[in-house]
């Protein structure tokens, strides 16, 4: 339980990584879009080669593929909640003022931060229950977590500067976030200790599924911002990069 959580920490903490360097560093928008381009190419690969196809070998086809969806349409449900409240664009670094995050004055600042804890759980989850094998944890889980969870904090507190949020609240989202990543994960290991194989799978796939969904609905779209003719290319860098770190083992 411990060490589930110590790595789901770990691979919150990249938030607190991209957010400090957003903070400190005015970056060009296109190089912003890069780095969120490689994020969402990492996270497609883990969930294709690592999320997925553990599901598909612990529980089979039904199991995953009910998890799948399941996970999509709650992440869904519950970002369409959130959305309304002012977090529609809570990934958004800020440079489409038509897309931007609400400024500090007009509240949101909650909502927001709700919508960067439905992001980070499912993959903090995940972690967690890949101990479950008794191997040990999964390098290639954390790393991937961790490469795609700089990005998207980079991005979104590149935006919440520009909303005009204070170091007080955009360092508190980043690091809260973090602390619950662990909370998750050490939650995650103990609530399925000792689940049978198909729960197991379907909780993989859900969380697969959400984070799936996350992707085409905050992270890509930043990623296409201002890199349109070379977003897919940058992508598929990040989901080669990922490819490999699963096939060499971990």
């Amino acid at each position: 339980m411990i060490e589930a959580g110590f790595w789901g920490f770990v691979g919150g903490s990249a938030l607190i990584l991209g957010a400090t360097i957003a903070w400190f560093v005015t970056l060009p928008q296109r190089l912003i879009a890069g780095i969120m381009a490689i994020g969402s190419g990492v996270l497609i690969s883990a969930v294709a080669f690592d999320l997925m196809d553990e599901a598909f070998q612990r529980g089979g086809f039904d199991s995953t593929a009910i998890g799948f969806l399941g996970g999509a349409l709650v992440y869904t449900i519950a970002n369409i909640a959130i959305s309304k409240k002012g977090a529609r664009h809570r990934k958004r670094s800020g440079s489409n003022v038509d897309e931007s995050q609400p400024g500090a004055d007009s509240g949101g600042g909650l909502a927001i931060a709700v919508g960067a804890l439905l992001d980070g759980i499912p993959e903090s989850v995940v972690i967690g229950v890949s101990l479950l094998g008794g191997t040990g944890v999964s390098t290639v889980t954390v790393a991937a977590i961790f490469l795609s969870n700089v990005p998207e904090g980079l991005s979104s507190a590149a935006g919440m500067k520009k909303a005009g949020r204070s170091a007080r609240y955009v360092f508190g989202v980043w690091i809260g976030i973090a602390l619950a990543s662990g909370l998750a994960a050490m939650l995650g290991n103990v609530a399925l200790a000792t689940a049978g194989p198909d729960i197991i799978a379907a909780v993989t796939a859900v969380a697969a599924g959400a984070i799936l969904a996350m992707l085409v609905d905050t992270m890509i779209p930043e990623a296409t911002e201002a890199t349109h003719d070379y977003s897919g290319l940058i992508a598929v860098v990040g989901f080669l990069l990922a490819f490999i770190l699963t096939k060499s083992g971990g």
